[in-house]
């Protein structure tokens, strides 16, 4: 019986749903349609617009842009492309906006767009890579100084530079500017061997270091913890009870060679 009037109760409140949200739509000065999901067509991404400038396809962009256009079907972004009669291949144009003003003006600078000099572009499509870039620890992309192109590469095979099949792969492109962190090591973090990312997060953090969690649960996550009775606190068989109100394992004077040693096994040094 109670179940039973549970499905009454839930089934009116939906009717009653259906009949006061549009009333109170209207009052606001909202419309709102009812539509089926099986007539609905979404277009996911829209290119962006140049004033003044149509669309001409990336056929007429190799005449400049040879290289760039035969390798762009190898890259991640060439899923992109929308094809048919009235798309023209719209894949160049996608992120860079129709051509032909920069096509009958034999390359003029402000006649296309040039996302690696304003990321806006890549934020149409990477909202959570923009509100990323919005918290307190981020790579400088905002402030001018890094771009989009200096870790990602649009045109050619996969979008993170020297990213291949395995996550360390894709470290390839941090060591560009962060050099001391690639080794080699005499003793290495067994981390370093999964990627960066998995302990920093690439694009933004509200964690100092773009780190994925803050001070000793970072460590944690990969460190097995046996609590004893008393408090104990053990870690790798050893008392850690005292050390880890201390602080980050790295910034309690223990483990500071966090990417590796080269004099110690336990990373101390």
């Amino acid at each position: 019986m109670q179940r039973q009037f549970e499905r009454v109760r839930q089934q009116l409140f939906r009717q009653l749903l259906w009949v006061v949200a549009p009333a109170i739509l209207a009052a606001l000065g909202l419309a709102v349609t009812a539509v089926s999901c099986t007539t609905v067509t979404r277009a996911l991404v829209v290119p962006p617009t140049i004033p003044g400038a149509t669309f001409i396809g990336s056929a007429a962009c190799a005449d400049c842009h040879e290289e760039i256009v035969r390798d762009f079907h190898t890259a991640v972004h060439a899923n992109l492309q929308a094809r048919g009669v009235n798309a023209l291949e719209v894949g160049c144009e996608s992120c860079h906006g129709p051509g032909s003003l920069h096509s009958e003006s034999g390359g003029e600078p402000g006649t296309i767009l040039n996302p690696k000099q304003d990321p806006l572009t890549c934020y149409q499509c990477h909202l959570t890579t923009r509100a990323a870039f919005n918290l307190p620890y981020h790579h400088p992309v905002p402030e001018g100084r890094l771009t989009c192109g200096d870790c990602h590469d649009p045109h050619r095979g996969p979008a993170v530079k020297g990213a291949g099949t395995s996550l360390l792969s894709g470290s390839e492109g941090c060591y560009e500017c962060h050099t001391a962190q690639r080794g080699p090591y005499v003793f290495e973090h067994e981390a370093m061997r999964e990627g960066c990312t998995v302990c920093h997060v690439p694009h933004g953090s509200v964690n100092a270091k773009l780190l994925t969690q803050r001070n000793a649960s970072l460590c944690l996550k990969c460190h097995l913890v046996e609590r004893q009775p008393g408090g104990r606190v053990l870690i790798g068989g050893f008392d850690h009870s005292l050390l880890l109100a201390q602080g980050a394992c790295w910034s309690a004077g223990c483990h500071e060679a966090v990417h590796g040693s080269q004099v110690n096994s336990s990373l101390r040094y």
